[in-house]
């Protein structure tokens, strides 16, 4: 009797230890901003002059809703950022559209926000944003003041 009740009881811690791991492996992928995208996104590219601290698997944003992810930042042949995004395959971008760098709060995450554009002409994948606007840096922005030309002063 007593070998048959520490069976159970091992098997059941077995299946805790199991499941714990399981739910650590899940909030592991879910906090670190992997996900599964069964039918997979497209791809679009902005080319910025500053990032910031813009990084891979940031959000893209439009109007505050997550719309994909940052897949891969590189130098361009003209040393600038070139942000490749992957986004949701349902989403229809105006090839007039905008992509800015955004923080969320005064020093938050950083995240790329979408502005649709007008146009009825639509971005297909692997094209370009033709309006960008880079990351504002704080740095920058209080050492124009400490010198004196936050006002164009030069």
């Amino acid at each position: 009797m007593k070998t048959s009740t520490a069976a159970v009881r091992d098997f059941v811690v077995g299946v805790f230890v199991l499941a714990s791991l399981l739910a650590v492996a899940y909030l592991s992928a879910s906090l670190g901003g992997l996900s599964y995208k069964g039918a997979g996104g497209f791809e679009l590219v902005a080319i910025f002059d500053d990032i910031g601290g813009l990084s891979q698997r940031s959000p893209v944003k439009i109007s505050g809703v997550k719309v994909g992810q940052v897949k891969a930042i590189q130098l361009d042949e003209d040393l600038r950022a070139r942000v490749a995004l992957d986004l949701d395959p349902s989403l229809e971008l105006p090839i007039d559209s905008s992509a800015s760098i955004r923080t969320a709060g005064l020093l938050g995450d950083q995240f790329v926000s979408l502005e649709p554009g007008a146009e009825d002409q639509l971005l297909g994948p692997g094209e370009t944003f033709t309006y960008t606007e880079s990351a504002l840096s704080l740095d920058k922005l209080v050492g124009r003041l400490v010198h004196g030309d936050a006002f164009g002063d030069d």
